[in-house]
């Protein structure tokens, strides 16, 4: 199967591919946004968080239905393999499909969500589909904690009933959400002349994915491993100051690759020898999830190095921080209910962050966790950040526009609406603050490893999702 661009939602995705469009940087793809409304003589508002609402009135026969809401983010998450030199500043996405598998050459390929930009578009260029008065809501800085959607002025919301964009599966619907924080952990670096050899002791190997909706495998985290692996080679007796300590690139990923530089008076051929002990142990637990982990220990070179106590404290943070999934729902089969997620770590001259996403159902949960992190950083010289609070969204029982999903698919699939209770943070939570009363469906195509360079769409799916989503919308009387 090719991505046959004379359909127009795989003409809007493939348009997409062209923009760059990483988290704050989405002014370019919200203009061809605002351009697009005024080619197709649509009204439009632009805020000035480059957040786009584009309105569409009813068709004949729709008038005095009530307006629908169709919504998805423009941003992605900037992922890249090592040996990629691609910029996400200003270079577009290339593309490769094989066997109906639409991915980007060793990048993150931005499904998650523009397909649901690409289907908004393709709605809103359609005068044949008939509609309720459609509002297409068109969110940034998603990503980096639902920041766009809570810019949004609600005297420019007039629809009580929405269909998220950023929901994938086909023939299945999110119910809820969690809410979350941002923590940045942040330590000031103290330093000494050194005359040590130095070592680069690096993660590498792991799968990484979604901290939200793949915490729960218990995927290697390669921050948190590599904190407990020099840990425990300090606890086998070798000497570690360290020079440096950087992984993962955003705090919403399972971070697959993380490096510490550290200087030793300890030789080579001992610490790889115990390096190969642990790295032998992790294999084994990380088997089912992680079969790839191994450790890669380098000689390398610094004139400077941290000063014992300051290496020690940040050593000690990630070896003792919880990280990863916590707590499981007793009320929803299989939804993870608590989590954080160490997904960056970088280190400069003058200090080290530790940037983790703390998500759950529960307020008393997120709190739990902050207190956590807080006592733990007061004792060992942190300074601790709370940023980008955002709402969970609680199921409700009762929802006419889940009924509307459920019959369409029935007809569509000869099957019953698969029903998902997220534990990622999404929208939904923001725009049910926002218009209390709001009832909410996701609809999307199946894709797979979002927020990694081995982000997958499955264009057949794509296709299908797209067929779906305008019959709800045809539906929506």
């Amino acid at each position: 199967m090719e991505f046959d661009l004379s359909k127009r939602h795989c003409f809007y995705f493939n348009e997409t591919t062209k923009i760059p469009h990483g988290s704050k940087n989405e002014k370019a793809l919200s203009d061809y946004v605002v351009e697009f409304a005024k080619a197709h003589n649509l009204k439009y508002v632009q805020d000035h968080v480059w957040n786009v609402i584009v309105y569409k009135d009813a068709t004949k026969g729709y008038e005095d239905a009530a307006p629908l809401i169709l919504q998805a983010h423009l941003d992605m998450v900037c992922e890249k393999n090592k040996d990629s030199n691609h910029d996400f500043e200003k270079d577009p996405l290339k593309l490769i499909v094989k066997d109906g598998i639409l991915t980007a050459d060793g990048t993150t390929l931005g499904a998650d969500d523009c397909t649901g930009v690409a289907y908004m578009l393709a709605i809103l260029e359609d005068d044949t589909l008939p509609h309720p008065a459609l509002e297409c809501i068109f969110t940034t800085m998603e990503e980096i904690g639902l920041l766009g959607a809570m810019e949004l002025d609600p005297a420019n919301i007039h629809g009580h009933r929405m269909i998220s964009l950023d929901g994938g599966g086909e023939n299945c619907t999110m119910l809820t959400s969690a809410g979350g924080c941002r923590v940045d952990l942040i330590k000031q670096l103290e330093w000494e002349d050194n005359q040590d050899a130095c070592f680069n002791i690096a993660v590498r190997g792991l799968l990484g994915g979604h901290s939200g909706g793949e915490i729960h495998k218990e995927k290697g985290n390669a921050n948190h491993l590599l904190g407990r692996i020099i840990k425990e080679i300090m606890m086998s007796g070798v000497d570690v100051q360290l020079v440096s300590f950087n992984g993962g690139l955003k705090e919403n990923a399972i971070p697959r690759e993380s490096d510490i530089v550290f200087a030793s008076k300890t030789s080579y051929d001992e610490i790889k020898k115990i390096a190969d002990e642990i790295e032998k142990d992790i294999k084994e637990e990380l088997e089912f999830s992680d079969a790839g982990f191994r450790i890669e220990l380098t000689e390398t070179s610094s004139d400077k190095k941290m000063i014992q106590s300051c290496s020690d404290d940040i050593i000690d943070y990630v070896y003792f921080m919880p990280n990863g999934f916590q707590h499981r729902s007793m009320a929803i089969e299989g939804l993870t209910l608590t989590s954080l997620n160490l997904g960056v770590i970088e280190s400069d001259d003058k200090q080290i962050l530790l940037r983790t996403s703390i998500r759950s159902a529960l307020e008393s949960g997120i709190e739990h966790l902050v207190r956590v992190l807080t006592a733990l950083s007061k004792r060992l010289g942190f300074d601790i950040h709370v940023s980008a609070r955002y709402p969970g969204w609680n199921y409700s029982k009762v929802s006419p526009m889940r009924d509307i999903f459920s019959e369409v698919v029935k007809e569509i699939y000869g099957t019953e609406l698969n029903l998902i209770a997220a534990h990622g943070g999404c929208e939904c939570g923001v725009f049910k603050g926002l218009v209390p009363d709001m009832d909410i469906i996701s609809v999307g195509p199946k894709s797979a490893y979002i927020h990694t360079p081995d982000e997958q769409l499955d264009l057949a799916s794509f296709d299908r999702a797209y067929h779906l989503l305008c019959s709800i919308v045809s539906a929506c009387h």
